[in-house]
């Protein structure tokens, strides 16, 4: 059974969470990415929850920005450090009575929100035991091919709509008429028998509630291909002590993600020693619902290890 429950952060932010399995047990944190939110991982959190499954006490915050949790309306606010604040202080609250206070047992990522899980691992490895990130490029290698590939650059060109000023706007007409294509376009050839009506409708609520503070993670951020108007990545230099993932992590990537390009892959163990990659040759960005099975698989043989 899923339960929802709201942890204010030491901080002021307020952050909607979807809980499964029993407090006091080890700790397994989900975090979702652009356009979701936390329901994303309802199965997940309900199958690891299972005594039978590791018996975890499972979380899913809606992000900063996203769903009912707070959306500050200052787009720093969404600036990398505050979204790693924001799970590094989760952490503490989650884990309080978990067998080891102030660890989580393994972080689960997606998209920006793996973006924010490689955060906290650099920056915070002593509260993540294991990383999981699916389809999420680590900082150092979306930068290198952000300044330097053509291919990437290309397939990172929508990120220059979603800084406009309008995209909120744009994005909820008819619909959201412009956000549906998120799924067909960046996925596999348009194929998304996954795409339900019931799951639309869990989408809509989600983005019924506001979508400025999703779009601000995009107008914070510098990781994006660069414009007459913009220098973009071109202009950002980032230090090794942000990069550099000391925790066991593991890394699926669908290979057909026609917005994070396969190359993003190459070079990362120079940035995360303990690295094992699980490429998906059927599975595009939206690999969790493509192919829950085979994630899920994945993930218990390696949160299980």
């Amino acid at each position: 059974m899923i339960h929802t429950r709201t942890v204010r952060l030491p901080h002021g932010i307020d952050l909607v969470c979807r809980t499964a399995g029993e407090a006091g047990r080890p700790v397994l944190l989900f975090l979702h990415g652009f356009p979701e939110a936390a329901f994303v991982w309802d199965e997940l959190l309900q199958h690891f929850a299972q005594p039978a499954h590791g018996g975890y006490h499972c979380v899913a915050p809606n992000l900063r920005g996203y769903a009912g949790s707070s959306a500050p309306a200052d787009v720093a606010a969404y600036r990398a450090k505050h979204l790693v604040q924001d799970i590094a202080a989760l952490i503490a609250d989650i884990t309080a009575d978990s067998p080891d206070p102030g660890r989580v047992h393994a972080l689960i990522a997606h998209d920006w929100g793996g973006a924010v899980a490689w955060g906290v691992a650099a920056q915070h490895p002593a509260q993540v035991r294991r990383l999981a990130i699916l389809n999420a490029p680590h900082a150092a290698t979306f930068l290198r091919d952000l300044q330097a590939d053509l291919a990437q650059q290309a397939a990172s060109a929508y990120m220059n709509f979603l800084v406009r000023p309008d995209a909120e706007a744009l994005l909820a007409e008819n619909d959201f008429a412009r956000l549906w294509p998120f799924f067909t376009n960046m996925g596999d050839g348009g194929r998304c028998d996954w795409l339900t009506e019931p799951l639309r409708e869990q989408y809509r609520a989600a983005w019924r509630q506001g979508l400025n503070g999703p779009l601000n993670y995009y107008r914070a951020s510098p990781l994006r291909p660069a414009t007459a108007q913009d220098p973009g990545a071109q202009a950002v230099q980032l230090p090794d002590a942000l990069l550099r993932v000391t925790v066991p992590t593991l890394v699926v990537w669908g290979l057909r993600d026609h917005a994070l390009l396969p190359g993003l892959l190459d070079g990362l163990d120079a940035h995360v020693p303990d690295l094992r990659i699980e490429r998906l040759a059927d599975a595009s960005h939206w690999l969790l619902h493509e192919r829950p099975a085979q994630v899920q698989a994945l993930l218990a043989d390696f949160v299980q290890g």
